[in-house]
């Protein structure tokens, strides 16, 4: 499900509010992806970037950023 409005989610590691993400990101939340039967989303929508959040959990649930811009510029 697409949400357009912020829902806070944590890790073992991190709590991530809008602000924390926001601030750590560098960039404004749009939207976000949340499957069915998670608690942690799978897509973040910023103004810039399509961010992917990969769940790390060899020791503890924790996660990854990749951010991938969302309008690249082809030459």
């Amino acid at each position: 499900m697409i949400l357009c409005e912020w829902r806070d989610f944590s890790t073992d590691t991190d709590t991530y509010t809008k602000e924390h993400f926001e601030e750590l990101v560098g960039d404004e939340f749009e939207a976000m992806m949340v499957e069915e039967g998670k608690q942690i989303p799978s897509y973040i929508w910023t103004s810039n970037f399509v961010c992917l959040l990969k769940t790390n959990s060899k020791v503890y649930n924790d996660i990854s950023i990749t951010k991938i811009f969302r309008n690249p510029v082809c030459e």
